[in-house]
């Protein structure tokens, strides 16, 4: 159940209350895509740097270690040891990421998997019942995810079928959860607007979906190649159309920019892989703008990555030192790195949802952009 706390202009705080907690919104998913956060990031480190939300995919657990043997194991949440909210997704963006190795039906979708090239075939039905099998908190509806230059009768054909799918992931996910076998029986579904970078389709879909009561509501098919303009204008315009008592979830954006923008937007859940890939790589975000941990310049530089930050990075370790560790290709250089910027976009987020409950967001969401350079 999604509370309205407050609002400001389109921007909403909020709460979402699930069988594994409640989530405060404006929200930053940390992604986990197999059960895990890339850069040897533990679920304790998770519980440290304020996560509330961990993401992981349908797909890739699927395939390994397959969803049967989690839900033996006793379910998501056991296996990575995580008592907070999960959300899986559906497994769609991956398979439509396949483009040479799968085949679209009305049934589903046939492909060969990434790792073997076994031949797998999914539809709603059964991306619904390996995430019940996995009992996340949330599953996403099976969808299909066009591409943003796609043609306009391709993307109608397929914004049709997507909302057919998701009416046979709404069946199936409530006889599956009438199941006694069923780990999580109060699992979620959140529903995906598609329809490329058209407004009338964007829209139309939007109003089609939101009368199918779902507990949440996804924007899907952004951040694919669009510009950034392009994708604010999709927001402005479709969002106004989901339900504002349901929590609206932007699908893998973005940067620090792109989600102040889109809590302006009202939009509630976001995720990327920006700050653990770019962690990775030694690109650490501040309140100062980006740096980059390579340059010459940190050899010797003895301060914190930010003055004041306190992320396990930063309450220990010098630049020169994460830069040592980084230059040697030690693995714990990639963690300080991934652990700062987790810590960084939900620190953001706490910010956001302190500002948005003194009534001061534009003024914080100004503020912000200016700092990191990006006003």
């Amino acid at each position: 159940m999604y509370k309205l706390l407050k609002q400001e202009g389109r921007a909403k705080r909020g709460e979402f209350h699930t069988v594994h907690g409640v989530v405060q919104t404006p929200v930053f998913m940390n992604v986990g895509t197999v059960a895990a956060i890339k850069g040897a990031v533990s679920t304790q480190d998770l519980q440290e740097i304020k996560t509330q939300v961990q993401l992981s995919n349908t797909y890739h657990l699927h395939v390994r270690p397959g969803d049967d043997v989690i839900k033996e194991l006793g379910g998501l949440h056991k296996f990575m040891v995580w008592d907070k909210p999960i959300l899986t997704d559906s497994g769609g963006f991956q398979v439509f990421s396949l483009a040479g190795l799968r085949k679209i039906k009305e049934e589903g979708v046939y492909f060969h998997s990434h790792i073997d090239g076994r031949k797998i075939f999914m539809g709603p039905e059964e991306s619904m019942q390996i995430q019940s099998n996995l009992a996340s908190t949330i599953a996403m509806a099976f969808d299909e995810c066009p591409s943003s230059v796609a043609e306009r009768s391709y993307v109608e054909h397929s914004v049709a079928r997507t909302t057919r799918w998701l009416k046979r992931c709404k069946k199936e996910m409530t006889r599956l959860n009438g199941l006694e076998s069923t780990i999580n029986p109060g699992q979620m579904l959140f529903g995906i607007n598609q329809g490329a970078i058209f407004d009338d389709i964007r829209v139309d879909h939007a109003k089609e979906i939101a009368e199918l009561d779902l507990d949440g509501y996804a924007i899907g098919g952004l951040a694919v190649g669009e510009s950034h303009e392009e994708m604010y204008h999709i927001l402005d315009v479709t969002v106004p159309h989901l339900p504002l008592e349901k929590p609206t979830y932007l699908m893998g954006v973005g940067t620090p920019a792109n989600i102040l923008e889109g809590v302006a937007r009202g939009v509630d859940f976001f995720d990327c892989v920006y700050p653990s890939r770019n962690g990775r790589h030694g690109h650490l975000y501040t309140n100062h703008g980006k740096m980059n941990l390579f340059n010459q310049k940190y050899e010797k530089d003895s301060r914190p990555i930010e003055e004041g930050c306190q992320c396990p990075a930063c309450r220990h370790y010098s630049r020169a030192y994460i830069r040592h560790l980084l230059k040697a290709k030690e693995m714990l250089g990639m963690r300080l790195c991934v652990l700062h910027n987790l810590y960084f976009y939900n620190t953001m987020m706490e910010e956001i949802r302190e500002a948005l409950d003194l009534g001061r967001f534009h003024a914080y969401k100004e503020e912000k952009l200016y700092g990191m350079g990006q006003s």
